[in-house]
């Protein structure tokens, strides 16, 4: 389990592609690989719900990184991100996409998350916790393109490539292990 304060440094970026490859894990052993990933990088971000300040919603964003913000998008969809970064930096990362399910409501539906996450640590307590579990995505493999769905926040920061995204079935072979030999040095034979 990766400990929530190692989501405490201020690169929202670098946290981001370090996503990709490192599974959503909730109790009784589901758990799905993050295959896409979009940053969202304090106020001056035009995109960010911080782009206002502290509000009532976003203050979960101005906690150390490694808690859970979950909001509800259009009425219908839970949006789940890890808030990065030092105190009163508000940044995070929403989860768009994992193995087997692209979109950022089908996640949430996926493994049953909801708003009950919200201000929760990224650790097996609050039910919902990030696992590296050995997973390397080459960088040649990962697309960097435009966010999704931020028109409004004008063409400079809409068109921010901080969107990262990957698909595991392009990720190379796991070499197979190799049985251990078994020593006959010991052994009496017929």
């Amino acid at each position: 389990m990766i400990p929530p304060e190692n989501w405490q440094r201020r690169a929202t970026l670098g946290h981001a592609r370090n996503l990709l490859g490192k599974f959503l894990v909730r109790p009784g052993g589901r758990a799905r690989m993050i295959t896409e990933v979009e940053a969202y990088n304090g106020e001056r971000d035009r995109a960010c719900h911080a782009r206002a300040g502290r509000t009532r919603r976003t203050e979960v964003m101005y906690a150390a990184g490694g808690v859970w913000y979950v909001y509800l998008c259009y009425g219908v969809h839970e949006m789940l991100n890890l808030v990065v970064g030092p105190r009163d930096w508000p940044a995070a990362i929403l989860i768009r996409g994992v193995a087997g399910c692209a979109g950022p409501g089908r996640v949430t539906r996926a493994l049953g998350v909801d708003r009950r996450l919200n201000t929760a640590p990224a650790a097996a307590g609050s039910g919902l916790w990030i696992e590296d579990r050995g997973v390397k995505v080459p960088r040649r493999l990962v697309r960097a393109t435009p966010r999704v769905g931020v028109t409004y926040a004008g063409p400079v920061w809409a068109m921010k490539r901080w969107r990262f995204t990957f698909d595991p079935a392009e990720l190379p072979a796991r070499p197979a292990r190799r049985p251990r030999r078994q020593s006959t040095r010991g052994r009496h034979r017929a």
